[in-house]
């Protein structure tokens, strides 16, 4: 099968490509290299340097003639999507739809669309969250994510693309920057290696941090696999279901890391900040449907996951 990947060359679009080029699939990156790096590309994929919003990605689909588009292309930041919206439109709204309009146009049998189940359900009162809470989602970002699926429902009703949509929950692992919805991860370790002090994001009645669901990226490569041939038509959490506190999320670390890199007893403690707009209390997801329709569940806990983050970044 050949596979377009949209943001391919970024964290967790490139760790895909790896995917599917091990699975046998012939893969064709697009990327603008805004946040991704050339040298996450897999050399047996085939790249074009190129935006989303391009008028030129018809051009692209016409010589690739991909049977999948794969959308992992963002803009990836929360709080900067407060800070300037219509930038985020431009990427994550604009962007797509000028993407959706070249595969309706070229006949593309299906999309693969890359939500967030960790910012569109905003401050759900299902808790965790299964895909039948109607999103509610509270910065631009998470509003560009629940109109996408919109669109996607809409090209789906007037044209017949097939499409399937995977929310992530905050993902980490190999490759990832300090950016986005689960960057503090990325951004504890470097501040380690540097031996600098981590700030602890915080709402007033919180003081250990807020509640996220921290994914594997390695489980996240398998469920874009399943949903090749599975999903159609339908939305997917793709988390673990496990509660963790941002400052669980930095003992857990700092306790790999310390042996590794001799750390300092001061480092152990976190400078608080208030809470940044657009950040939620708490997020979870359930993954029984994933489980049930895809056959897809998590390999990874969390501390696994994150030896397997910290020896990838070592070893830089």
């Amino acid at each position: 099968m050949k596979i377009l990947v949209t943001g391919g060359a970024g964290f967790i679009g490139s760790n895909v490509v790896d995917g599917y080029v091990q699975a046998g699939h012939d893969v064709v990156v697009v990327d603008n290299l805004y946040s991704g790096k050339l040298e996450n590309i897999n050399p047996k994929a085939k790249f074009y340097l190129m935006d989303i919003r391009s008028d030129e990605i018809g051009k692209v689909l016409d010589i690739e003639r991909p049977d999948v588009i794969n959308h992992h292309a963002a803009q990836i930041s929360v709080p900067y999507s407060v800070e300037d919206p219509l930038f985020d439109v431009s990427v994550n709204i604009q962007g797509f739809v000028n993407l959706l309009e070249a595969a309706r146009q070229h006949e593309i049998k299906k999309v693969i669309f890359i939500s967030s189940g960790g910012a569109i359900y905003g401050e759900a009162e299902e808790y965790p969250t299964s895909e039948s809470y109607p999103p509610q989602p509270l910065s631009p970002y998470a509003i560009a994510k629940a109109v996408s699926e919109d669109y996607l429902y809409f090209y789906n009703h007037q044209y017949g693309l097939d499409y399937t949509v995977l929310r992530y929950a905050n993902i980490y692992g190999p490759r990832q920057i300090p950016h986005g919805e689960a960057g503090v991860v990325a951004i504890f370790m470097d501040n380690l290696v540097a031996g600098r002090k981590s700030l602890l994001f915080h709402f007033p009645d919180e003081p250990d941090g807020m509640v996220r669901d921290y994914c594997f990226v390695g489980d996240v490569v398998k469920a874009n696999l399943m949903a090749l041939e599975k999903g159609s038509g339908q939305a997917f959490n793709i988390g673990t279901g496990v509660e963790t506190r941002t400052r669980k999320l930095y003992d857990t670390i700092y306790e790999l890391m310390k042996p590794e890199l001799n750390l300092s007893d001061e480092l152990a403690e976190l400078e608080s900040q208030d809470a940044r707009a657009g950040d939620l209390t708490q997020s979870c997801l359930k993954i029984d449907k994933a489980r049930k329709e895809l056959g897809w569940e998590p390999d990874f806990q969390l501390r696994e996951g994150l030896r397997k983050t910290m020896e990838w970044r070592l070893s830089r």
